[in-house]
């Protein structure tokens, strides 16, 4: 087995509420995205191996980092965060926020209610999610040399749940603390991946740089 840094995409459409129209960077998130390439070339961080989701915002991202030749793998997109929420609405009444605030108390009640098969005819359900990041996580590691994967803040957090053993709750607040092109790695220990670095944004701890330290 062989260490995963997972990356945080950067900042996308924030005044998004369907999939399609969240799928694209800001220019903050561009931003964000060229200053962590510039950090990792500057520190000497050797990844052999590059995959990322196939969605827009991640490949905008791989491009701004400036990485090479990016293996794209679906398994590691995102989860339908507003298709679900959609259905939330429209099932159980339960209103889409309008603001970041009210995400820290929608997005447990929509991930309870996903995992416990209480929203009919999902995107994918909570357990095909499971299986896809735990899927392609034990394939990447199986692999040789230090690899680096863009990702989804929701794919990151099922990745620390299957790791730590987070029950739903804790999974969602570990979501909600993710930040745009943060980075996570998972190490080899005792013949399992173990969280050893989360949520890390050396490339924006600058006083000059704290603006860019976003979560949506």
């Amino acid at each position: 087995m062989t260490h995963i840094t997972l990356v945080r995409h950067g900042q996308a459409n924030t005044e998004a509420r369907d999939e399609a129209s969240y799928d694209q960077l800001s220019a903050l998130g561009h931003q964000q995205a060229r200053w962590l390439g510039e950090y990792l070339t500057n520190s000497g961080a050797h990844h052999p191996r590059v995959y990322s989701g196939t969605l827009t915002r991640h490949q905008e991202t791989a491009s701004a980092m400036g990485l090479g030749q990016v293996v794209q793998d679906p398994r590691l997109n995102e989860m339908e965060y507003f298709t679900l929420a959609q259905a939330m609405e429209a099932q159980h009444g339960l209103p889409i926020p309008e603001e970041r605030e009210g995400f820290v108390d929608h997005l447990p009640k929509v991930f309870r209610a996903w995992a416990d098969n209480e929203i009919d005819n999902p995107p994918e359900s909570w357990r095909d999610f499971e299986r896809r990041t735990q899927s392609v996580l034990a394939d990447i590691a199986a692999g040789e040399g230090p690899a680096l994967v863009v990702t989804s803040g929701g794919f990151i957090s099922m990745a620390i749940r299957q790791a730590m053993g987070l029950d739903t709750d804790a999974m969602a607040r570990a979501a909600l603390s993710i930040m745009n092109t943060s980075m996570h790695r998972l190490f080899p220990i005792g013949g399992h991946l173990s969280p050893v670095l989360f949520n890390a944004v050396p490339h924006l701890d600058s006083s000059d740089r704290h603006y860019a330290q976003t979560h949506l």
